[in-house]
């Protein structure tokens, strides 16, 4: 895994991974500092959080490191309730030995991309947030419209 993009972000990433150890997560792998034989560069341990709750900061973040947040949940109406806490929707995963349930759910999950079941990423296909992460959009079609400019000319007939 490479670095992440600067020091800033690195000590951002820092900073959340040790709120989630002293907020009471359980780190399953990874934490704060270098990997192993690093001892330069921006390169983030990557590591994984079991039993996050929904109000540790490593929940309502947006991290953009290799850290996963792992969020315990009794009903499925649970985890849409989550998902939809937070104002961070760059993407979402639905996992189901059913697909069409797979689409119910996604179908109810505000976020920029949903995948399902596992699927690789598209690079034709619209990539971007919503709420907090904004509403620009990349790749595909939408990801050129970013560029564009629309002009109305208005009392103008054709001929």
């Amino acid at each position: 895994m490479g670095p992440v993009v600067s020091e800033t972000q690195f000590n951002k990433i820092q900073k959340l991974i040790a709120a989630g150890i002293q907020e009471g997560a359980t780190l399953v792998t990874g934490g704060t500092g270098r990997p192993e034989g690093l001892n330069r560069g921006y390169y983030v341990r990557p590591t994984v959080f079991a039993n996050v709750k929904p109000e540790m900061t490593i929940s309502r973040e947006e991290i953009f490191g290799p850290v996963l947040s792992i969020l315990p949940y009794q009903t499925e109406e649970q985890v849409v309730a989550l998902a939809e806490r937070h104002g961070v929707r760059p993407a979402g995963y639905v996992q189901s030995g059913n697909i069409e349930h797979a689409r119910e759910i996604a179908a109810q999950l505000r976020a920029g991309q949903i995948n399902l079941n596992g699927a690789a990423g598209d690079m034709a296909a619209p990539f971007g947030g919503y709420k907090q992460s904004g509403n620009g959009r990349e790749w595909g079609k939408y990801g050129f419209e970013e560029f564009l400019e629309i002009k109305a000319v208005i009392g103008y007939q054709a001929a």
